[in-house]
């Protein structure tokens, strides 16, 4: 993985600042600045079927509830694309349509109002039409993603012809992926920025520059060096993303490390955690990543200690009840939950409202400075009070 090993390198002699982000041409979807320097966007995207208009728009309020900014819809046929228009009505963040196959389905989504378009590379070869889906595009003035994605590639040799391969031929899972390959090896990251610099092309000759890009593979390091390769080569912003990463756990562990390398390096835009869960889960690990690199600071964070035998309380149980109460919560408040004398008063004092447990009871800090004492039987209520005064206060000096 000789990119990344190189990048590694580089990072540690200059001292990495991971405010220091890539410079990208920004683009809007919607009213939402994606690049230039804006904050980093998470979105998420529909697992409804689209065609039922009721159901998608409440699951797209749902989301913008615990934070989505952006929501994408899949657009499987023309009855979905109408209802696009029907859905794009009842909500308030921008909508983006997940194009695959047929660019009457683009065409008919950007007639119904949708604020970006999603297309597929690998799926939608045809270039005629994709250059009338970008004339519609500019002439709606929205944003065109070009979503590069492992799973469906161009043939290789097949990069923009719509005949004479099949896809079960394609030859793509032959190609070594990033660490496999000799020098000079054509690679899929290879392949995969080839595909993007074909579609960004047929855009750019038509003078059409409201570009966002994804290069996303389930593989990690795959993804990792699609991504460094390809912000050397173009100023548009960056989505980021691991395609197919699983289920909630295994998926979002999967996604930080990928996204999360990336950022840190100043790669990235927007993202997307795609999991096989509840798409609210989406959002969540997605602020978990921001916050975690200091690049968001959106939301509750909480410090909690894993619990060991020196632990005179259940902190498991108590940490995950004030999780399970502060999740959906949009207040920027950093709550540590301890449980022994050990790294239980320099976490919790450090937070804006913490509690270190000990036998039978606790005392809660706010910045460091010790309220009370409570019985272990009234932690939970006691700290919650706690964050409710402080994001109280917060919120009132923020109208100021």
């Amino acid at each position: 993985m000789k990119c990344i090993s190189s990048r590694r390198e580089a990072v540690r002699d200059k001292g990495f600042d991971v405010n220091k982000r890539r410079v990208t041409k920004p683009v809007y979807v919607g009213d939402v600045k994606v690049g230039g320097g804006s904050d980093i966007t998470v979105q998420s995207m529909t697992k409804t079927d689209t065609r039922d208009v009721k159901a998608t728009v409440r699951q797209i309020r749902e989301l913008e509830e615990v934070g989505c900014e952006i929501i994408r819809c899949a657009v499987p046929d023309m009855e979905a694309a109408k209802a696009m228009r029907d859905i794009k009505k009842q909500i308030s963040i921008p909508l983006i349509a997940d194009i695959h196959f047929h660019y009457q389905l683009a065409l008919e989504c950007a007639k119904g109002g949708v604020d970006c378009l999603r297309l597929n590379p690998g799926n939608l070869r045809n270039e005629e039409q994709v250059k009338e889906v970008v004339r519609e595009a500019k002439l709606r003035d929205i944003p065109i993603r070009i979503g590069v994605n492992f799973g469906s590639l161009p043939p290789v040799g097949g990069i923009g012809r719509t005949r004479g391969f099949s896809r079960h031929m394609d030859m793509v899972n032959q190609l070594p992926k990033a660490g496999e390959n000799e020098a000079g090896e054509y690679s899929v990251v290879d392949h995969m920025i080839a595909t993007a610099l074909w579609e960004i092309s047929l855009l750019e000759e038509q003078n059409f520059d409201q570009i966002k890009i994804s290069m996303k593979a389930f593989d990690v390091p795959t993804t990792i060096e699609a991504y460094q390769k390809l912000s050397e080569m173009v100023p548009y912003p960056l989505h980021l993303g691991i395609t197919e990463a699983g289920t909630v756990q295994a998926g979002s562990i999967r996604t930080a490390v990928g996204l999360g390398y990336l950022l840190y390096e100043g790669i990235g835009d927007t993202i997307r955690v795609s999991l096989s869960g509840d798409s609210k889960d989406e959002v969540f690990a997605g602020y978990e990543i921001l916050k975690s690199l200091n690049l968001r600071r959106k939301g509750v964070t909480l410090v909690a200690c894993p619990s060991c035998g020196r632990a005179d309380v259940d902190v498991v149980k108590l940490a995950n009840d004030v999780d399970s109460i502060i999740k959906q919560s949009n207040k920027n408040i950093k709550v540590a939950v301890m449980g022994c004398e050990v790294n239980g008063p320099g976490e919790a004092k450090d937070a804006d409202v913490g509690i270190a447990a000990g036998v039978g009871r606790a005392v809660i800090f706010r910045k460091g400075q010790k309220v009370r004492v409570v019985q272990e039987e009234e932690m939970l209520s006691a700290l919650m009070e706690e964050v409710a005064k402080v994001s109280a206060e917060k919120e009132a000096t923020a109208q100021i």
